[in-house]
Protein backbone atom coordinates (compact mmCIF):
# COMPACT_ATOMS: atom_id res chain seq x y z
CA UNK A 1 0.00 0.00 0.00
CA UNK A 2 2.70 2.16 0.20
CA UNK A 3 3.20 3.29 -2.88
CA UNK A 4 -0.74 3.93 -3.41
CA UNK A 5 -1.32 5.43 -0.09
CA UNK A 6 1.43 8.02 -0.32
CA UNK A 7 2.03 11.69 -2.15
CA UNK A 8 -1.02 10.84 -4.02
CA UNK A 9 -2.58 14.08 -3.84
CA UNK A 10 -1.69 15.72 -7.41
CA UNK A 11 -3.00 12.71 -8.90
CA UNK A 12 -6.40 13.12 -7.14
CA UNK A 13 -6.28 16.51 -8.03
CA UNK A 14 -6.00 15.78 -11.46
CA UNK A 15 -8.29 12.81 -11.24
CA UNK A 16 -11.35 15.10 -9.47
CA UNK A 17 -10.78 18.18 -12.30
CA UNK A 18 -11.14 15.25 -15.20
CA UNK A 19 -14.32 14.17 -13.55
CA UNK A 20 -15.93 18.02 -13.69
CA UNK A 21 -18.07 18.52 -16.95
CA UNK A 22 -16.35 21.01 -18.65
CA UNK A 23 -18.55 23.97 -18.64
CA UNK A 24 -18.58 24.03 -14.61
CA UNK A 25 -15.01 24.05 -13.96
CA UNK A 26 -14.09 26.89 -12.38
CA UNK A 27 -13.00 29.95 -14.30
CA UNK A 28 -10.08 30.63 -11.78
CA UNK A 29 -8.26 27.47 -12.70
CA UNK A 30 -7.89 27.96 -16.27
CA UNK A 31 -5.92 31.42 -15.86
CA UNK A 32 -2.87 29.14 -15.18
CA UNK A 33 -3.52 25.49 -14.91
CA UNK A 34 0.27 24.99 -14.38
CA UNK A 35 0.15 26.64 -11.19
CA UNK A 36 -3.14 24.75 -9.73
CA UNK A 37 -2.63 23.83 -5.78
CA UNK A 38 -5.05 21.75 -3.76
CA UNK A 39 -6.00 24.73 -2.00
CA UNK A 40 -7.55 26.56 -5.42
CA UNK A 41 -10.05 23.16 -5.46
CA UNK A 42 -13.37 23.46 -4.13
CA UNK A 43 -13.40 21.24 -1.82
CA UNK A 44 -16.45 19.78 -2.38
CA UNK A 45 -15.24 18.81 -6.06
CA UNK A 46 -13.40 16.07 -4.32
CA UNK A 47 -16.58 14.49 -3.30
CA UNK A 48 -17.19 13.49 -7.00
CA UNK A 49 -14.58 11.37 -7.26
CA UNK A 50 -15.23 9.65 -4.23
CA UNK A 51 -18.28 9.22 -5.22
CA UNK A 52 -17.53 7.64 -8.34
CA UNK A 53 -15.19 5.43 -6.52
CA UNK A 54 -17.48 4.16 -4.29
CA UNK A 55 -20.00 2.78 -6.90
CA UNK A 56 -17.30 0.60 -7.97
CA UNK A 57 -16.40 -0.59 -4.51
CA UNK A 58 -20.59 -1.69 -4.02
CA UNK A 59 -21.81 -2.03 -7.44
CA UNK A 60 -19.32 -3.63 -9.41
CA UNK A 61 -16.82 -7.13 -9.88
CA UNK A 62 -17.14 -8.28 -6.68
CA UNK A 63 -20.61 -7.48 -6.16
CA UNK A 64 -21.39 -10.01 -8.95
CA UNK A 65 -18.76 -12.32 -6.90
CA UNK A 66 -20.72 -12.26 -3.86
CA UNK A 67 -23.50 -13.07 -6.33
CA UNK A 68 -22.30 -15.89 -7.34
CA UNK A 69 -21.52 -17.33 -4.01
CA UNK A 70 -25.18 -16.70 -2.89
CA UNK A 71 -27.15 -18.69 -5.56
CA UNK A 72 -28.13 -15.47 -7.20
CA UNK A 73 -26.15 -15.78 -10.60
CA UNK A 74 -24.19 -17.92 -12.46
CA UNK A 75 -20.81 -17.72 -14.60
CA UNK A 76 -21.37 -19.78 -18.14
CA UNK A 77 -18.19 -18.91 -19.65
CA UNK A 78 -14.63 -17.56 -19.38
CA UNK A 79 -13.54 -15.56 -16.47
CA UNK A 80 -17.25 -15.91 -14.04
CA UNK A 81 -17.25 -19.57 -15.01
CA UNK A 82 -14.07 -20.06 -13.60
CA UNK A 83 -15.19 -17.94 -10.45
CA UNK A 84 -18.16 -19.74 -9.95
CA UNK A 85 -16.31 -22.90 -9.40
CA UNK A 86 -14.39 -21.10 -6.75
CA UNK A 87 -11.00 -20.60 -9.19
CA UNK A 88 -10.97 -17.01 -7.85
CA UNK A 89 -7.16 -15.20 -8.00
CA UNK A 90 -6.36 -12.05 -5.30
CA UNK A 91 -6.01 -9.56 -8.47
CA UNK A 92 -10.08 -9.90 -8.90
CA UNK A 93 -9.76 -7.74 -5.85
CA UNK A 94 -7.55 -4.92 -7.29
CA UNK A 95 -10.15 -2.36 -8.86
CA UNK A 96 -12.39 -2.31 -5.44
CA UNK A 97 -9.32 -2.32 -3.09
CA UNK A 98 -7.89 0.78 -4.99
CA UNK A 99 -11.36 2.63 -5.21
CA UNK A 100 -11.86 2.51 -1.84
CA UNK A 101 -8.25 3.25 -0.35
CA UNK A 102 -7.79 5.71 -3.08
CA UNK A 103 -10.61 6.77 -4.79
CA UNK A 104 -12.33 7.17 -1.42
CA UNK A 105 -10.17 7.90 1.62
CA UNK A 106 -7.57 10.17 -0.47
CA UNK A 107 -10.58 12.22 -1.50
CA UNK A 108 -12.76 12.60 1.77
CA UNK A 109 -9.35 12.77 4.12
CA UNK A 110 -8.91 15.81 2.03
CA UNK A 111 -12.39 16.90 2.07
CA UNK A 112 -12.71 16.95 5.76
CA UNK A 113 -9.13 18.46 6.24
CA UNK A 114 -10.22 21.39 3.96
CA UNK A 115 -13.50 21.73 5.00
CA UNK A 116 -13.01 21.14 9.09
CA UNK A 117 -16.20 23.62 9.38
CA UNK A 118 -18.39 22.63 7.10
CA UNK A 119 -20.45 19.80 8.89
CA UNK A 120 -22.48 19.17 5.66
CA UNK A 121 -19.30 18.19 4.12
CA UNK A 122 -17.58 16.19 6.58
CA UNK A 123 -20.50 14.64 7.99
CA UNK A 124 -21.21 13.71 4.31
CA UNK A 125 -16.98 12.85 3.85
CA UNK A 126 -17.73 10.51 6.95
CA UNK A 127 -20.24 8.43 5.78
CA UNK A 128 -19.06 7.87 2.53
CA UNK A 129 -15.39 7.05 4.19
CA UNK A 130 -17.62 4.42 6.44
CA UNK A 131 -18.88 2.74 3.84
CA UNK A 132 -16.27 2.25 1.99
CA UNK A 133 -14.28 0.65 4.50
CA UNK A 134 -16.57 -0.94 6.42
CA UNK A 135 -17.31 -2.80 2.92
CA UNK A 136 -13.67 -4.26 2.69
CA UNK A 137 -13.78 -5.11 6.38
CA UNK A 138 -17.01 -7.00 5.83
CA UNK A 139 -15.72 -8.60 2.88
CA UNK A 140 -12.55 -9.72 4.11
CA UNK A 141 -12.38 -9.47 7.29
CA UNK A 142 -8.96 -7.97 8.54
CA UNK A 143 -7.95 -4.77 6.90
CA UNK A 144 -5.62 -1.79 7.07
CA UNK A 145 -7.46 1.20 8.52
CA UNK A 146 -5.99 2.97 11.85
CA UNK A 147 -2.46 3.85 9.72
CA UNK A 148 -3.71 4.54 6.16
CA UNK A 149 -2.95 7.90 4.70
CA UNK A 150 -0.35 8.37 7.38
CA UNK A 151 3.41 7.97 7.60
CA UNK A 152 3.49 4.69 8.19
CA UNK A 153 4.85 3.24 5.04
CA UNK A 154 3.11 -0.68 5.89
CA UNK A 155 0.15 0.19 7.37
CA UNK A 156 -1.24 -2.63 9.82
CA UNK A 157 -4.12 -4.58 8.99
CA UNK A 158 -6.24 -3.99 11.83
CA UNK A 159 -8.99 -6.58 13.13
CA UNK A 160 -12.49 -6.91 11.44
CA UNK A 161 -14.34 -5.81 14.74
CA UNK A 162 -11.97 -3.13 15.46
CA UNK A 163 -12.68 -1.77 12.21
CA UNK A 164 -16.06 -1.80 12.33
CA UNK A 165 -16.47 -0.46 15.47
CA UNK A 166 -14.21 2.66 14.22
CA UNK A 167 -16.28 3.17 11.16
CA UNK A 168 -19.88 2.64 13.18
CA UNK A 169 -17.67 5.99 15.70
CA UNK A 170 -17.24 7.63 12.59
CA UNK A 171 -21.01 7.30 11.61
CA UNK A 172 -21.84 8.63 15.13
CA UNK A 173 -19.39 11.81 14.48
CA UNK A 174 -21.65 12.41 10.93
CA UNK A 175 -24.62 12.31 12.82
CA UNK A 176 -23.77 14.67 14.39
CA UNK A 177 -22.13 16.52 11.83
CA UNK A 178 -25.36 16.51 9.70
CA UNK A 179 -27.65 17.44 12.32
CA UNK A 180 -26.03 20.23 13.31
CA UNK A 181 -25.17 21.32 9.93
CA UNK A 182 -26.84 24.12 7.22
CA UNK A 183 -28.40 23.92 3.51
CA UNK A 184 -25.42 22.74 0.70
CA UNK A 185 -23.80 25.14 -1.49
CA UNK A 186 -25.15 25.93 -5.17
CA UNK A 187 -21.51 23.26 -5.84
CA UNK A 188 -22.36 21.01 -3.65
CA UNK A 189 -25.81 20.50 -4.74
CA UNK A 190 -24.18 19.90 -8.20
CA UNK A 191 -21.56 17.36 -7.45
CA UNK A 192 -22.98 15.24 -4.98
CA UNK A 193 -24.12 12.20 -7.28
CA UNK A 194 -26.55 10.89 -4.40
CA UNK A 195 -28.26 13.03 -2.75
CA UNK A 196 -27.56 16.58 -4.18
CA UNK A 197 -26.40 17.97 -0.52
CA UNK A 198 -30.02 16.57 1.39
CA UNK A 199 -28.81 16.07 4.49
CA UNK A 200 -31.70 14.34 6.01
CA UNK A 201 -30.91 11.69 3.42
CA UNK A 202 -27.35 11.26 4.42
CA UNK A 203 -28.06 11.32 7.86
CA UNK A 204 -30.90 8.81 7.19
CA UNK A 205 -28.16 6.71 5.61
CA UNK A 206 -25.93 7.14 8.12
CA UNK A 207 -28.05 5.14 10.56
CA UNK A 208 -28.89 2.60 8.23
CA UNK A 209 -25.32 1.73 7.58
CA UNK A 210 -24.52 1.93 11.67
CA UNK A 211 -27.47 -0.83 11.60
CA UNK A 212 -25.77 -3.01 8.83
CA UNK A 213 -22.88 -2.99 10.89
CA UNK A 214 -24.49 -4.08 13.77
CA UNK A 215 -26.43 -7.09 12.03
CA UNK A 216 -23.21 -8.03 10.96
CA UNK A 217 -21.83 -8.63 14.51
CA UNK A 218 -25.19 -10.01 15.63
CA UNK A 219 -26.07 -7.25 18.05
CA UNK A 220 -29.62 -7.31 17.25
CA UNK A 221 -30.85 -4.17 19.83
CA UNK A 222 -27.78 -2.16 18.24
CA UNK A 223 -29.33 -2.86 14.76
CA UNK A 224 -32.76 -2.30 15.47
CA UNK A 225 -31.91 1.19 17.53
CA UNK A 226 -30.37 2.50 14.76
CA UNK A 227 -32.63 1.17 11.88
CA UNK A 228 -35.38 2.98 13.62
CA UNK A 229 -33.79 6.18 12.49
CA UNK A 230 -32.84 5.07 8.95
CA UNK A 231 -34.06 5.28 5.58
CA UNK A 232 -37.57 5.50 5.73
CA UNK A 233 -38.82 5.66 1.86
CA UNK A 234 -37.19 4.50 -1.24
CA UNK A 235 -37.24 8.13 -1.80
CA UNK A 236 -34.14 7.88 0.22
CA UNK A 237 -32.20 5.30 -1.58
CA UNK A 238 -28.51 5.69 -2.13
CA UNK A 239 -28.30 4.64 -5.60
CA UNK A 240 -26.28 4.83 -8.04
CA UNK A 241 -28.36 6.13 -10.88
CA UNK A 242 -26.67 6.20 -14.63
CA UNK A 243 -27.35 9.32 -16.40
CA UNK A 244 -26.65 9.68 -20.31
CA UNK A 245 -28.87 9.79 -23.43
CA UNK A 246 -30.91 7.24 -24.37
CA UNK A 247 -31.20 8.06 -28.09
CA UNK A 248 -27.28 8.70 -28.75
CA UNK A 249 -26.29 5.97 -26.21
CA UNK A 250 -24.06 8.48 -23.86
CA UNK A 251 -23.07 8.69 -20.88
CA UNK A 252 -23.10 6.51 -17.87
CA UNK A 253 -24.60 2.75 -17.97
CA UNK A 254 -26.14 0.29 -14.94
CA UNK A 255 -22.65 -1.85 -14.64
CA UNK A 256 -24.15 -4.89 -15.08
CA UNK A 257 -25.66 -4.22 -18.10
CA UNK A 258 -22.21 -2.85 -19.20
CA UNK A 259 -20.27 -6.12 -18.88
CA UNK A 260 -23.01 -7.45 -20.98
CA UNK A 261 -23.21 -4.72 -23.32
CA UNK A 262 -19.04 -4.98 -23.94
CA UNK A 263 -16.81 -8.35 -23.49
CA UNK A 264 -18.64 -10.46 -21.33
CA UNK A 265 -21.24 -10.71 -23.33
CA UNK A 266 -22.62 -14.32 -22.34
CA UNK A 267 -20.28 -14.63 -19.51
CA UNK A 268 -22.61 -14.40 -16.61
CA UNK A 269 -26.25 -14.47 -15.77
CA UNK A 270 -29.17 -16.13 -13.52
CA UNK A 271 -30.71 -18.38 -15.69
CA UNK A 272 -30.80 -21.15 -13.70
CA UNK A 273 -29.98 -19.47 -10.26
CA UNK A 274 -31.60 -20.74 -6.97
CA UNK A 275 -32.57 -16.81 -6.87
CA UNK A 276 -35.03 -16.96 -10.11
CA UNK A 277 -36.27 -21.25 -8.94
CA UNK A 278 -38.03 -19.34 -5.64
CA UNK A 279 -39.71 -16.86 -7.71
CA UNK A 280 -40.68 -19.38 -10.19
CA UNK A 281 -44.36 -20.63 -9.59
CA UNK A 282 -43.46 -23.59 -11.89
CA UNK A 283 -40.90 -25.08 -9.84
CA UNK A 284 -40.39 -26.95 -6.25
CA UNK A 285 -38.56 -24.83 -4.15
CA UNK A 286 -41.20 -21.34 -5.52
CA UNK A 287 -41.70 -19.16 -2.35
CA UNK A 288 -44.89 -17.76 -3.37
CA UNK A 289 -48.32 -18.57 -1.14
CA UNK A 290 -52.10 -17.85 -1.45
CA UNK A 291 -50.76 -14.38 -0.49
CA UNK A 292 -47.67 -14.25 -2.44
CA UNK A 293 -47.46 -13.86 -6.33
CA UNK A 294 -43.65 -13.37 -7.22
CA UNK A 295 -44.35 -13.41 -11.44
CA UNK A 296 -43.83 -9.55 -11.30
CA UNK A 297 -40.52 -9.71 -9.43
CA UNK A 298 -39.04 -12.97 -11.08
CA UNK A 299 -39.61 -11.05 -14.34
CA UNK A 300 -37.97 -7.94 -13.41
CA UNK A 301 -34.89 -9.77 -11.80
CA UNK A 302 -34.51 -12.05 -14.98
CA UNK A 303 -31.31 -11.66 -17.24
CA UNK A 304 -30.49 -11.87 -20.93
CA UNK A 305 -26.77 -12.77 -20.66
CA UNK A 306 -26.73 -12.29 -24.01
CA UNK A 307 -27.01 -8.77 -24.60
CA UNK A 308 -27.24 -5.97 -22.30
CA UNK A 309 -29.87 -3.39 -24.55
CA UNK A 310 -32.00 -6.45 -24.55
CA UNK A 311 -32.80 -6.39 -20.66
CA UNK A 312 -35.49 -3.88 -19.29
CA UNK A 313 -35.26 -5.25 -15.81
CA UNK A 314 -32.87 -5.01 -13.25
CA UNK A 315 -29.92 -4.14 -15.13
CA UNK A 316 -31.59 -2.04 -17.75
CA UNK A 317 -29.47 0.64 -18.95
CA UNK A 318 -30.47 3.54 -16.93
CA UNK A 319 -31.77 1.01 -14.17
CA UNK A 320 -30.75 2.43 -10.59
CA UNK A 321 -28.25 0.20 -8.58
CA UNK A 322 -28.46 -0.27 -4.74
CA UNK A 323 -25.89 1.00 -2.26
CA UNK A 324 -27.87 1.48 0.89
CA UNK A 325 -31.86 1.46 0.74
CA UNK A 326 -35.28 1.99 2.48
CA UNK A 327 -35.41 -2.53 1.82
CA UNK A 328 -32.78 -3.22 3.24
CA UNK A 329 -33.17 -0.94 7.01
CA UNK A 330 -37.14 -2.63 6.63
CA UNK A 331 -36.01 -5.58 6.60
CA UNK A 332 -33.31 -4.77 8.94
CA UNK A 333 -35.79 -3.88 11.45
CA UNK A 334 -38.07 -6.89 11.04
CA UNK A 335 -35.35 -9.47 11.70
CA UNK A 336 -33.31 -7.68 14.46
CA UNK A 337 -37.41 -6.70 16.19
CA UNK A 338 -38.55 -10.13 15.76
CA UNK A 339 -35.38 -11.41 17.36
CA UNK A 340 -35.73 -8.60 20.21
CA UNK A 341 -38.75 -6.99 20.36
CA UNK A 342 -40.58 -10.20 19.62
CA UNK A 343 -42.83 -12.31 16.97
CA UNK A 344 -45.88 -9.55 16.77
CA UNK A 345 -43.39 -6.60 16.11
CA UNK A 346 -40.83 -8.71 13.54
CA UNK A 347 -44.04 -9.39 11.78
CA UNK A 348 -45.60 -5.47 12.00
CA UNK A 349 -41.95 -4.48 10.07
CA UNK A 350 -42.55 -7.76 7.52
CA UNK A 351 -45.80 -6.91 6.56
CA UNK A 352 -45.41 -2.53 6.21
CA UNK A 353 -42.41 -3.89 3.58
CA UNK A 354 -44.59 -6.16 2.06
CA UNK A 355 -47.24 -3.31 1.31
CA UNK A 356 -44.24 -1.36 -0.22
CA UNK A 357 -43.47 -4.47 -2.07
CA UNK A 358 -47.29 -4.58 -3.03
CA UNK A 359 -47.49 -1.02 -4.19
CA UNK A 360 -44.47 -2.17 -7.16
CA UNK A 361 -41.23 -1.12 -4.81
CA UNK A 362 -38.18 -1.91 -6.60
CA UNK A 363 -39.81 -2.56 -9.97
CA UNK A 364 -39.60 -0.44 -12.68
CA UNK A 365 -42.56 0.49 -14.69
CA UNK A 366 -42.25 -1.96 -17.54
CA UNK A 367 -43.02 -4.91 -15.00
CA UNK A 368 -44.86 -2.83 -12.68
CA UNK A 369 -47.90 -5.25 -12.92
CA UNK A 370 -50.97 -5.52 -10.08
CA UNK A 371 -51.88 -8.48 -12.16
CA UNK A 372 -48.41 -10.50 -11.31
CA UNK A 373 -47.45 -9.60 -8.06
CA UNK A 374 -49.66 -9.96 -4.62
CA UNK A 375 -47.78 -8.96 -1.25
CA UNK A 376 -50.87 -9.52 1.57
CA UNK A 377 -50.17 -9.00 4.87
CA UNK A 378 -49.86 -12.20 6.82
CA UNK A 379 -51.21 -12.82 9.92
CA UNK A 380 -50.29 -14.64 12.85
CA UNK A 381 -52.02 -17.95 12.76
CA UNK A 382 -49.63 -18.27 9.20
CA UNK A 383 -46.90 -18.63 11.34
CA UNK A 384 -48.79 -21.55 13.73
CA UNK A 385 -47.53 -25.08 13.48
CA UNK A 386 -48.92 -26.57 9.96
CA UNK A 387 -49.84 -22.68 9.06
CA UNK A 388 -49.21 -21.16 5.73
CA UNK A 389 -45.73 -20.52 6.80
CA UNK A 390 -45.04 -23.31 9.10
CA UNK A 391 -45.46 -26.45 7.39
CA UNK A 392 -42.89 -28.36 8.82
CA UNK A 393 -43.91 -27.39 12.60
CA UNK A 394 -41.13 -25.09 13.79
CA UNK A 395 -41.79 -22.15 16.60
CA UNK A 396 -43.56 -19.37 15.03
CA UNK A 397 -40.43 -17.82 16.21
CA UNK A 398 -38.18 -19.34 13.38
CA UNK A 399 -40.72 -19.65 10.51
CA UNK A 400 -41.61 -15.70 11.00
CA UNK A 401 -37.47 -15.39 10.86
CA UNK A 402 -37.02 -17.70 7.97
CA UNK A 403 -39.70 -15.90 5.90
CA UNK A 404 -37.54 -12.60 6.89
CA UNK A 405 -34.46 -13.72 6.12
CA UNK A 406 -35.17 -15.62 2.61
CA UNK A 407 -37.24 -12.01 1.40
CA UNK A 408 -33.74 -10.00 2.57
CA UNK A 409 -32.37 -12.97 0.59
CA UNK A 410 -34.60 -12.18 -2.18
CA UNK A 411 -34.68 -8.44 -2.15
CA UNK A 412 -30.77 -8.01 -1.45
CA UNK A 413 -30.54 -9.14 -5.31
CA UNK A 414 -27.73 -6.96 -6.25
CA UNK A 415 -26.08 -5.94 -3.11
CA UNK A 416 -23.98 -7.99 -0.46
CA UNK A 417 -26.97 -8.71 1.97
CA UNK A 418 -27.60 -12.47 1.08
CA UNK A 419 -23.41 -13.12 1.25
CA UNK A 420 -23.62 -11.16 4.44
CA UNK A 421 -26.07 -12.95 5.57
CA UNK A 422 -25.29 -16.81 4.67
CA UNK A 423 -22.13 -16.33 6.80
CA UNK A 424 -23.38 -14.79 9.65
CA UNK A 425 -26.23 -16.75 9.89
CA UNK A 426 -24.11 -19.85 9.71
CA UNK A 427 -21.75 -18.56 12.50
CA UNK A 428 -24.22 -18.21 14.65
CA UNK A 429 -25.32 -21.68 14.29
CA UNK A 430 -28.40 -20.92 12.52
CA UNK A 431 -28.14 -22.73 8.89
CA UNK A 432 -31.49 -23.77 9.73
CA UNK A 433 -32.98 -19.94 8.38
CA UNK A 434 -30.38 -19.97 5.68
CA UNK A 435 -32.26 -20.30 2.15
CA UNK A 436 -31.33 -23.44 0.84
CA UNK A 437 -29.25 -22.45 -2.09
CA UNK A 438 -26.75 -25.52 -3.45
CA UNK A 439 -23.58 -24.56 -3.48
CA UNK A 440 -21.74 -24.45 -7.34
CA UNK A 441 -18.86 -27.13 -7.06
CA UNK A 442 -17.69 -27.64 -3.48
CA UNK A 443 -18.65 -30.07 -0.55
CA UNK A 444 -21.21 -29.29 1.79
CA UNK A 445 -19.02 -28.01 4.10
CA UNK A 446 -17.11 -25.58 2.35
CA UNK A 447 -18.67 -22.23 2.08
CA UNK A 448 -17.06 -19.34 1.36
CA UNK A 449 -16.39 -17.06 4.24
CA UNK A 450 -14.22 -14.42 2.80
CA UNK A 451 -13.13 -12.49 -0.10
CA UNK A 452 -9.40 -12.10 -1.16
CA UNK A 453 -7.20 -9.13 -0.20
CA UNK A 454 -6.01 -7.60 -3.40
CA UNK A 455 -2.89 -8.50 -5.22
CA UNK A 456 -1.84 -5.03 -5.37
CA UNK A 457 -1.66 -4.88 -1.93
CA UNK A 458 -0.36 -8.18 -0.64
CA UNK A 459 2.75 -7.03 -3.02
CA UNK A 460 3.14 -3.67 -1.71
CA UNK A 461 2.64 -4.30 1.89
CA UNK A 462 5.27 -5.93 3.90
CA UNK A 463 2.50 -6.70 7.01
CA UNK A 464 1.07 -9.39 5.13
CA UNK A 465 2.58 -12.77 4.24
CA UNK A 466 -0.56 -14.21 2.19
CA UNK A 467 -4.50 -14.26 1.94
CA UNK A 468 -5.86 -16.54 3.85
CA UNK A 469 -8.26 -17.94 1.29
CA UNK A 470 -11.51 -18.27 0.60
CA UNK A 471 -12.34 -20.79 3.38
CA UNK A 472 -11.16 -19.26 6.57
CA UNK A 473 -13.68 -17.37 8.73
CA UNK A 474 -13.39 -14.06 9.62
CA UNK A 475 -13.92 -12.45 13.01
CA UNK A 476 -17.41 -11.66 13.38
CA UNK A 477 -18.47 -15.26 12.07
CA UNK A 478 -16.83 -17.53 14.13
Amino acid sequence: MKNSMKNIFGLVLVASILMLPSCEIPTDLNDNPNEITLQDVEPSLFLNGAQLANIMVQNSHLNRITGMFSGQLVGYTSLYSNIYGYSLSTVESNDEWNGCYTGVLTNVRHIREAAADDKLLNGIAKVMEAHAVGTMAMLMGDVPYSEVLTEVEDPKFDSQVSVLNAVSSLLDGAITDLGSAGNPTSVLESYDLYYAGDKDKWLAAAYTLKARYALLQSDYSAALSAAMNGISSSAGDMNFVPRGDAATADGDKNLFNEILSGSRTGDLGNNGSFLLEVLNDSTANYRGNAKTNETARHNYYQIDENSGEGNLGVIERFEPMPMVTYFENQLIKAEAAARTSGFSEGLSHLNDYRSWLASGGRLNATFNDSASMMYEGYDASDFDSGGMENSDGVSAETALLREIIEERYVSGFGTYMPFNDHRRLRGDGESNLIPAFPLNTNAATDHVERIPYAQDELTSNGTVDDDPGLYEKTEVNQ
